[in-house]
């Protein structure tokens, strides 16, 4: 098994709309998905390109109510491209005998290549070879090469190459009741002796679009001229078309070239005159992808982590991190947008970010934090529109929404369908009040592990406060009590959106909000007083309009907030929790092999998850993966409940059961609980199971529309943390290796506060070096400390050490 690579080796129709999601090339600023380019849309084919924070917002009628929905924009379509063999018909996949076929894509290097042979209906035998590329080395170009080699005849081939903007949002069947004419085409033609362009914009946030291309055409190497038509239709579409005599045996290639802006783009006044002046200056092919492959050794000489002894595990930590990178790279410090949840890959969640940056920002926090920088601005610039999304609530502070596109206003759907009966009903999943935990929570992560003040000093306290004030806000005492509450939210659990009897959304008391509003109180409390200069702290307290009445609130918050916990250990996770009803789970497995969905088999039924004790993924244990032992047992001895030894294994033991894992997060994170455990069998079953998600498609059709880039970045950090035994702390870095029974080795690289570590890990001893980015980062007294199973190393720059396991 290569473990670079993805490789399909026959045509099946169902299988292409997740292959595609999995073939899909992009380097952070566009994405193509990985469709054949003689394919246009149909229930087996999707072609999509999608550019990073462009979207559109679009109204619907529904039951007599107008919704409105953002997405992410289905760009014009650069692929088109189709052939035809003395005036036969256009090639179809369907239409024509496959006789050998080949799709693979390499992480290696960013190249996706399909070799087929087919037979026309008239016994025409044809090789062809597409290589394609979406370039790491220019944010801006894509390019393919497409070989034709005739077998069996010589004659006449009809070449047609060109930009279709007649596009539409279509690859989300659910969606399909919602508006998605998101473009209008603006002008297309033609340009120098082979190219063409095609400018559009979206209607409503007017982001113009522009993709210029050119195709070139060589025999057997050398490149030919041949007499271009120009096919247009209107302002949305145009071609060219050319022909050739084809001898048999011979290599026909043709190549395009793309170049792609938008009205977004910095320093770039006029789009269209960007992408023709850029197209224009590319050779060929060849230097696309010498500089491509050249940016992506680069890029995998920091990024890779090597497994020997299990080569279904090597084969999708790659893919994973192959993934991450092309739904953000170094491409993204320009650019003012936040971390798809379903990457550059399709249409699911309407291409919005959500609190998944929580799972993905290790893995770039360890090995790119610039690009966690670059997302935590986007959610900086948009700290004004969460204060005002608070404010129309009447609270204080910054209410970040649950959803969010381009404005950072709230753009989680007010109604969600139902496939399995086919209706529509409300969604109260905007009140999931956590993700403003995460933003917080992703801020201080940022810090901590890079040690950027500036940062922190500059943007990252301001989010931290104005959250902590929002938790405040959002925060009642009850005098009855004696303690703080939160009433009228949602946990991550999502299942449970409102008590059974209930006509509004929300819970009270759900315990990881309420837990985690003590932590970002306590960090908030902690950067002002100790983190921040002085002058800097006052600033901000002013800026905000914090003031000492407030922080005296605050500091009584974190000693009495409530957390519904029974005497035995067992954390509620909401109040009223356990006065729930038991599911059959049996008799539903019985049923349905899709109960991971369980929430809507119960409302085709007429009933409702509010009514019972199931969960879509961890609520309460989620505590255990997102804070370590130490600072849950501080935060629940200070609140002043007990902290058990085996509070973690009871409430293991009472969630698992009743979780339906409707989420590919679910999985991880219980792995992750179960490491905790030392179950270490258990934990590799459910590891295993999360590595499969997207490259299996383990919920059946869920990938196929985008992949899922919160359970990518959760299973990388979770092989870091668990299975390197590696742990970031304030000063220095620990590693425990628990290398799983048949692994031989592991080999990986960290950035922890501008110093690389490189790790060579086997069963019996462990290699590392400390390898800072500049000598200014070197310590005074040239010695860098790291805790190998609890010893502390000092280790000298630049020297390689072996220490015995």
């Amino acid at each position: 098994m290569n473990t670079w690579k993805l490789t399909y080796r026959n045509f099946i129709p169902g299988n292409e709309p997740l292959r595609e999601a999995l073939t899909t090339l992009g380097n952070g600023y566009f994405g193509t998905r990985g469709a054949a380019c003689e394919s246009h849309a149909s229930e087996i084919h999707y072609p999509g390109t999608y550019i990073t924070g462009v979207y559109n917002k679009l109204p619907t009628k529904i039951f007599g109510k107008t919704i409105y929905n953002e997405d992410l924009v289905n760009c014009p379509n650069w692929l088109v491209f189709n052939y035809k063999i003395n005036d036969g018909p256009w090639f179809s996949y369907l239409e024509s005998k496959i006789m050998d076929y080949r799709v693979e894509l390499n992480m290696n290097n960013g190249i996706l290549t399909r070799r087929f042979r087919f037979k026309d209906n008239r016994g025409h035998i044809t090789f062809v070879r597409h290589k394609r590329i979406v370039s790491m080395a220019d944010p801006h170009i894509g390019s393919f090469c497409y070989t034709f080699t005739p077998e069996n005849y010589s004659g006449k081939i009809m070449v047609r190459s060109g930009i279709d903007g007649e596009i539409k949002n279509e690859g989300i069947e659910r969606y399909k009741e919602l508006n998605n004419k998101h473009l209008k085409a603006l002008s297309a033609g033609k340009f120098g002796k082979d190219g063409l362009y095609q400018q559009s914009r979206t209607t409503q946030g007017k982001i113009r679009i522009s993709e210029s291309i050119r195709t070139l055409f060589y025999e057997d190497n050398v490149q030919k001229y041949p007499k271009f038509k120009v096919i247009k239709n209107d302002k949305s579409y145009c071609s060219h078309e050319f022909s050739f005599n084809a001898k048999k045996g011979h290599h026909y290639n043709v190549e395009k070239l793309l170049s792609i802006y938008t009205s977004r783009d910095q320093g770039v006044p006029d789009d269209l005159k960007k992408a023709i002046e850029k197209v224009s200056q590319i050779e060929n092919f060849n230097q696309v992808s010498r500089d491509h492959k050249a940016k992506w050794k680069a890029i995998w000489s920091r990024f890779d982590i090597e497994v020997t002894g299990d080569d279904f595990m090597q084969n999708v930590l790659r893919m994973h991190i192959f993934h991450l990178l092309q739904s953000a790279s170094t491409h993204n410090e320009d650019i003012d947008a936040g971390m798809p949840a379903r990457g550059l890959h399709g249409e699911a969640y309407r291409g919005h970010i959500f609190w998944d940056e929580l799972y993905i920002f290790p893995f770039f926090n360890l090995h790119a934090p610039e690009i966690t920088r670059a997302f935590l601005m986007y959610r900086y610039r948009r700290l004004e529109a969460a204060k005002a999304y608070a404010a129309m609530y009447g609270h204080k502070g910054a209410m970040f929404p649950w959803q969010s596109a381009s404005t950072g206003e709230e753009t989680t759907q007010a109604i969600h369908l139902n496939p399995l009966s086919g209706t529509w009903g409300p969604d109260y999943s905007f009140k999931q009040r956590h993700v403003s935990i995460a933003v917080a929570y992703n801020a201080w992560s940022y810090y901590y592990s890079t040690g950027d003040i500036d940062f922190l000093e500059c943007y990252g306290a301001e989010i931290i406060v104005e959250v902590a004030c929002f938790l405040s806000s959002i925060t009642q005492y009850n005098k009855k009590t004696k303690r703080y509450e939160i009433k009228g939210v949602m946990g991550p659990d999502e299942y449970h959106e409102k008590y059974p009897d209930s006509e509004e959304g929300g819970l009270n008391n759900n315990a990881y909000t309420n837990i985690m509003a003590v932590w970002v109180i306590e960090k908030a409390l902690l950067t002002l007083d100790h983190l921040l200069s002085k002058e800097a702290s006052r600033a901000l307290l002013l800026k905000t309009g914090i003031d000492g009445k407030e922080l005296s609130r605050w500091r009584d918050i974190i000693h009495k907030m409530t957390v519904p916990i029974s005497k035995n250990g067992i954390i509620h996770q909401f109040e009223g929790y356990m006065k729930l009803k038991e599911l059959n789970w049996d008799k539903y497995r019985e049923k349905s092999v899709q109960v991971c969905r369980i929430d809507r088999i119960l409302k085709a039924e007429g009933k409702s998850p509010d009514e019972y004790k199931v969960s879509k993924q961890p609520d309460v244990l989620m505590l255990f993966y997102v804070l370590n032992m130490k600072e849950l047992k501080f935060i629940f001895n200070q609140l002043g409940y007990r902290f058990g030894k085996n509070i973690l294994k009871k409430n293991f033991d009472y969630y698992y059961p009743r979780t339906s894992h409707g989420s590919t997060l679910s999985i991880a994170v219980h792995s992750c609980i179960t490491s905790l455990l030392n179950d270490n069998e258990k934990t590799m079953e459910l590891f295993s199971i999360a590595m499969e998600s997207d490259i299996h498609d383990i919920q059946g059709g869920s990938t196929n529309e985008g992949i899922h880039t919160g359970v990518m970045g959760a299973t990388i950090n979770i092989f870091l943390r668990v299975f390197a035994g590696l742990d970031v702390l304030e000063d220095r870095i620990c590693i425990k290796p628990n290398l799983p029974e048949g692994w031989k080795s592991i080999k990986f690289q960290v950035r922890y506060k501008n110093i690389w570590f490189k790790f060579d890990i086997n069963s019996s001893a462990l290699k590392v070096k400390a390898e800072p980015m500049h000598k200014l980062t070197i310590r005074p007294s040239n010695v860098i400390p790291v805790v190998i199973n609890k010893n502390v190393h000092k280790l000298h720059p630049e020297k390689t050490y072996t220490i015995i396991l």
